[in-house]
């Protein structure tokens, strides 16, 4: 039988919130509950914004919860980093060269400004599908490059279909919902969609559990796995816990932050929370990170 894999990916642009610990604590569920491994992997794909300090606290927040990881991490433990994306380049380098190689690949110099002026956003976290101004006429065809330009990645009108084991049976269409996606950033950085591809499948990372913001993103990452010849792993998009206005949890939520809540909860509070959101316990109570897995376990066994 197959290993399960599962992994924890935040961004160190901030103190961790309850979003974010809801998110971990069902990842860290779904893996344990089945045997498997569960990875940290830290997303400072962004030097700007991410910070080596973030990144301790995320650590130290996770260990204070309970959440040890098995693999991955600022230390690096494992055999399959490093575990920061800032030390992947290499990594990433040679996967945009394969997809180069395919001939779907263009530069493209838009701006946003550019894009938006054509159109309006029309999905729920503003995102805009490009209209492919910079695309060749003729694909496949060689890569040309041109300074400072981005380099986009050509997709096909074709419908990709999964199942998501939270949502149930999904189709979309990748040139109307997605349209041609960047892969490397005009300044050189890297794309999220590129790098987490690359990322979960050297990894081995066999389950993505997430967000729900993000499974548009999983269209396109199925693509890639395909282009880059790896095999996709199973997507699980869990809601996204909200604030008492009905507003999705930022980084800006101080009162849910974990540096709020740390200060003023234990960590089986916490859990507590985290868990009730999940509708794992039916009422907002202070809960072991044993007595959840138990709880899971409990629930797998009843299937």
């Amino acid at each position: 039988m197959k290993e399960i894999v599962g992994r924890f990916a935040p961004s160190p642009s901030g103190r961790m919130h309850l979003g974010n610990i809801y998110t971990a604590v069902l990842s860290w569920l779904s893996v344990k509950s089945r045997g498997g491994r569960w990875i940290l992997r830290i997303e400072d794909l962004d030097p700007q914004r991410s910070k080596m300090e973030f990144a301790r606290q995320i650590e130290d927040d996770l260990h204070w919860l309970g959440l040890d990881w098995d693999e991955g991490g600022i230390d690096g433990m494992g055999v399959r980093g490093p575990y920061l994306q800032s030390l992947r380049h290499d990594l990433y380098e040679e996967a945009l060269r394969k997809l180069k190689d395919t001939g779907l690949c263009y530069p493209c110099t838009c701006t946003r400004a550019d894009i938006l002026a054509t159109q309006a956003p029309h999905e729920s976290d503003g995102r805009v599908v490009y209209m492919g101004t910079c695309r060749p006429r003729l694909l496949p065809s060689p890569y040309k490059e041109k300074a400072g330009a981005a380099v986009r990645l050509a997709v096909p009108d074709e419908t990709i279909s999964f199942v998501d084991r939270i949502k149930g049976a999904q189709s979309v269409d990748l040139h109307r919902h997605c349209g041609d996606f960047i892969v490397r950033r005009g300044d050189g950085a890297w794309s999220y969609q590129l790098a987490v591809v690359v990322d979960d499948a050297m990894m081995g990372v066999t389950e993505v559990l997430r967000g729900d913001d993000l499974l548009l993103s999983a269209a396109q990452q199925i693509y890639l796995y395909r282009l880059l010849g790896y095999e996709s792993p199973e997507f699980a998009h869990v809601p996204l816990v909200c604030n008492e206005a009905g507003i999705r949890l930022s980084k800006r939520d101080k009162s849910l932050s974990m540096e709020y809540l740390r200060a003023h909860h234990t960590p089986e509070e916490i859990l507590g929370m985290a868990a009730r959101r999940a509708g794992l316990i039916p009422a907002e109570a202070p809960v072991s990170l044993s007595e959840l897995l138990e709880c899971t376990l409990r629930k797998i066994r009843s299937k």
